[in-house]
């Protein structure tokens, strides 16, 4: 199989993402590709183009609907006999209204996996304004936000899951949302000019890692310190964001939908070792990745992201289990505590 990787490779988020799919490879049996297209879209497309009509051809393409690539991508399949799968993002309403009839026009895309990121977009933004609370009253809490594009599911849902919860606190007016590109070097120009613009702000939200990193460094070019004058959400987990949490720069950080291209390969393995004629289409899948790392656990997640040592179980998409219990929790995926507490 083929993934179509939208990041870079020295992205700290798509290195973990590539390292469990690494882990899911190992434990199936199956072999694995990795193109990286460096959020480019016409050399994604080009990469698309050449894995569905070039000589050699694998059984699987896995891609990522970001900048809304999915239905180029599905056109040139056609014909190709390459299996499709979506992973991350997925297609769009409006995307699926116009094409149609998936089933019947594009057979071969096979379903899709993306995780819970609304609720990671709630979560950041319920324990980030939490950490403010109680207001006085007559008194309000100016918070910045960092979304990643306009076009991109992902950044859509956490960007939705952060406005439900400011719906539940009008105590906290939200003065901008800003389109980082999920880039730290966009958002640190971004935040120069907002925390000019909005010199009581107390509160950044960001819908990854990368821009709440930039508006940090925006906040510490002014004198600013992160954790104290202004408290940061972020979402990726990588050791980067676990180690800000630990030094308090970090005050909410949710983590663990980098595994989904790992959980992807458990489905397409599923798949793949059905007979034939009783394979059926996987279908649209979501499953509850993203979880905010407690205090208490983020020492335990960050030796976890050292050692790269996660476990996938094969079973998983049998079991009935939610939240932190589910097999999809990164804590399920780390190696069990002992006694020790090691």
């Amino acid at each position: 199989m083929v993934f179509l990787s939208p990041g870079t490779e020295t992205d700290g988020y798509w290195q973990s993402h590539a390292r469990v799919m690494q882990t899911a490879v190992n434990t199936t049996g199956m072999s694995l590709k990795i193109l990286y297209t460096d959020r480019d879209t016409r050399k994604l497309l080009a990469l698309a183009r050449e894995t569905l009509q070039g000589y050699v051809r694998p059984d699987y393409l896995m891609f990522s609907n970001e900048l809304n690539v999915a239905p180029e991508i599905l056109r040139m399949s056609t014909g190709s006999g390459v299996k499709l799968f979506a992973v991350n993002n997925t297609l769009t309403a409006d995307q699926i209204r116009i094409l149609g009839d998936l089933p019947t026009r594009y057979p071969d895309f096979i379903g899709s996996l993306v995780g819970n990121d609304e609720e990671g977009g709630y979560l950041t933004a319920k324990r980030l304004i939490s950490l403010v609370l109680p207001v006085a009253e007559g008194r309000v809490v100016d918070m910045l936000a960092f979304s990643g594009t306009n076009t991109t599911p992902v950044s859509l849902q956490r960007e939705k899951g952060m406005l439900r919860a400011l719906s539940e606190h009008p105590e906290v007016h939200l003065r901008q949302i800003a389109l980082g590109g999920w880039r730290r070097d966009r958002a640190v120009e971004q935040a120069r000019v907002l925390f000019r613009r909005y010199p009581q702000t107390r509160l950044v939200w960001a819908a990854n890692e990368q821009m709440a990193f930039g508006a940090m460094d925006a906040l510490r070019e002014k004198g600013g310190k992160p954790g104290e004058d202004v408290l940061f959400s972020a979402i990726n987990g990588t050791a980067l964001s676990l180690q800000a949490q630990l030094n308090g720069s970090l005050s909410a950080v949710a983590t663990g939908h980098f595994t989904l291209g790992g959980w992807a390969i458990i489905l397409l393995h599923r798949y793949d070792t059905a007979q034939k004629q009783a394979r059926q289409q996987v279908g649209a899948r979501t499953i509850d990745v993203l979880h905010l790392v407690e205090p208490q656990d983020t020492q335990r997640f960050l030796d976890a992201t050292r050692d790269e040592r996660y476990r996938l179980d094969i079973q998983a998409f049998n079991v009935g289990a939610f939240g932190e219990e589910s097999p999809f929790s990164l804590k399920s995926m780390l190696p069990p505590v002992g006694p020790d507490g090691k």
